[in-house]
């Protein structure tokens, strides 16, 4: 389980999502009571229809529950208007999804620049701060000042996590980043947001993968719409890691 002398950066409290067709209502999320706590890498796995994604768009702003709070600090963000939202998420998220949504009319270094001056105005601090992620993910010069679409699909989604942290969020949310990625790239990215929870940045991903939810500290398994149960992998690496997640997952039914 969480440590609970962490402190919680974020908590959900009887969090559902419906959807309603007609006369059809489906229940994706069913009273998620849930925190997530400051400096972790915290994973959400589960099968496909599962509520992953649903649960990350809530708990990040993306989108509404439908009954249930979501609180941020000592506010309840699921109350705020789409524009306060918008605020909310340019002030304290990152985001980087399966797919980077890279804008190919611009250079990968611009690309990071228009997120970065939704917060700021000085654009020399801003480059270099740009650059010296870029150095980080090991995008050269030559390399940042190219379009998307003479980039690799590993060099654009490491452009994506850049642009993800470029404002310094409290929380990185994380779809499915290497989703769409071959292995040597997957391994690439999730260095990259190792290195990043490393070094304090909470992060909160949705997996598929084995490979990626090892990554993480907190493994949260979620299954027909609610949390059957959640692992803590902290002070666990390498071999004892993956035994303790796949013995974990083939509890859960993965």
């Amino acid at each position: 389980m969480a440590d609970k002398t962490k402190k919680a950066i974020l908590e959900a409290t009887d969090l559902c999502k419906t959807y309603s067709n007609e006369s059809v209502q489906q229940h994706v999320i069913k009273n998620h009571n849930l925190k997530i706590y400051e400096g972790d890498f915290t994973v959400i796995m589960g099968n496909s229809g599962s509520g992953k994604s649903t649960l990350l768009y809530s708990l990040s702003g993306m989108d509404r529950p439908t009954l249930g709070q979501v609180r941020y600090g000592a506010e309840d963000i699921s109350k705020y208007s789409n524009d306060k939202l918008a605020v909310f998420r340019r002030n304290h998220c990152g985001f980087v999804f399966q797919q980077n949504y890279l804008n190919d009319t611009m250079s990968a270094l611009d690309n990071v620049m228009v997120s970065g001056l939704l917060l700021t105005k000085n654009r020399k601090e801003l480059a270099q701060r740009a650059k010296d992620l870029f150095a980080k993910v090991e995008i050269t010069e030559q390399d940042w000042k190219k379009f998307p679409t003479q980039l690799s699909g590993g060099q654009q989604q490491r452009v994506a996590v850049v642009r993800g942290v470029i404002n310094r969020p409290e929380i990185l949310f994380a779809d499915e980043p290497t989703g769409a990625l071959n292995s040597q790239n997957t391994e690439n990215v999730l260095d990259i947001l190792t290195e990043l929870n490393n070094g304090g940045q909470t992060i909160v991903m949705v997996t598929h993968s084995v490979t990626a939810a090892e990554r993480g500290n907190r493994v949260i398994y979620l299954a027909d719409g609610v949390v059957k149960d959640e692992i803590d992998l902290s002070g666990t690496e390498g071999a004892e890691r993956h035994r303790r997640l796949k013995d974990f997952l083939t509890q859960m039914g993965w």
